[in-house]
């Protein structure tokens, strides 16, 4: 595994290889993040674009890249970007034999002048975490295509917890051409149901323990809907006032389409119920997942 920190590098190091997938992150990593380096092992090997080159050069000829890079430009003015831990060292000793290239961009590596902002997210940017977190998806967008021009990968592993991030990112693959296939990796979870998150170190132990309160109102949620419920405002709002009985900041609880993340109309058939809350000081997000 190299560990490289220039783009000048990257582009050196990249430049024969014949199929690469990539899994960006800003660091801290957990087993859900090393779940998806897997993922991106298996999948880049398997995809059609690579069924040829492994014909004639034998399985495994996929090149995983992972990024660390916590990107200034998604994180607000009062939020956790001086105080998210950076564990480089720890990061790339869990990432060896799972990655053949870590890049690790300085701030003025990626961002060696003011950066304008080229990138227009849709409109759902602006709902649900993007209501809260202006200019978050702005940033990530950004942040998302410049490290897709650099690393030029065929896949992309995005984990579902983020479910709005990785709703967007599709979107600007499809809007851009972009010849990346992009694929969402179900969400790791804590044996309590409780979705892995780097800010989960955050928590309390009392907090920890109710933490997991959220995944399972998200679930009650969701089997409501395979039980014919159709009053969407009334299950966002009972469920949120369930929430907030029990000492949580609700930011959002909301049933929305798989597809976009649009407003769902009655008998819509892939739904997704999702939420933002804070418990104590940790900013927690979760979803779940509904076929009818």
């Amino acid at each position: 595994m190299q560990r490289i920190h220039s783009v000048f590098d990257l582009r050196a190091r990249l430049a024969n290889e014949k199929t690469i997938a990539f899994v960006p992150t800003i660091g801290n990593l957990h087993e859900g993040h090393l779940e998806l380096v897997r993922m991106a092992r298996e999948r880049g090997t398997c995809t059609k674009d690579t069924q040829s080159a492994n014909q004639q050069a034998g399985c495994g000829v996929v090149c995983v890249v992972v990024s660390i890079f916590v990107n200034p430009i998604q994180f607000g003015p009062n939020e956790d970007f001086d105080k998210y831990p950076r564990t480089l060292e720890a990061d790339c000793a869990k990432l060896r034999g799972l990655a053949d290239v870590v890049f690790a961009p300085s701030v003025n590596e990626m961002y060696p002048e003011k950066q304008t902002i080229f990138v227009e997210p849709p409109p759902i940017a602006k709902e649900l975490c993007g209501a809260f977190r202006p200019g978050h998806f702005l940033g990530v967008a950004t942040v998302v295509l410049k490290l897709f021009n650099l690393v030029q990968p065929q896949i992309a592993i995005f984990g579902k917890k983020d479910y709005q991030q990785l709703a967007i990112i599709r979107q600007m693959v499809t809007q851009f051409n972009l010849p990346i296939e992009v694929v969402g990796a179900e969400t790791s979870r804590a044996a309590d149901g409780l979705a892995l998150s780097s800010r989960n170190q955050y928590l309390s132990a009392d907090e920890r323990t109710e933490a997991a309160f959220l995944s399972q109102t998200l679930r009650g949620m969701g089997e409501s809907l395979k039980s014919g419920a159709v009053e969407y405002t009334v299950l966002e709002r009972e469920a949120g006032a369930a929430l907030a009985k029990r000492g949580w900041q609700v930011e959002y609880v909301a049933v929305r389409k798989q597809a976009d993340l649009g407003v769902p109309a009655k008998g819509e058939r892939s739904l997704v119920v999702v939420a933002a809350a804070r418990l104590g000081k940790t900013r927690l997000i979760d979803n779940f997942e509904v076929c009818l």
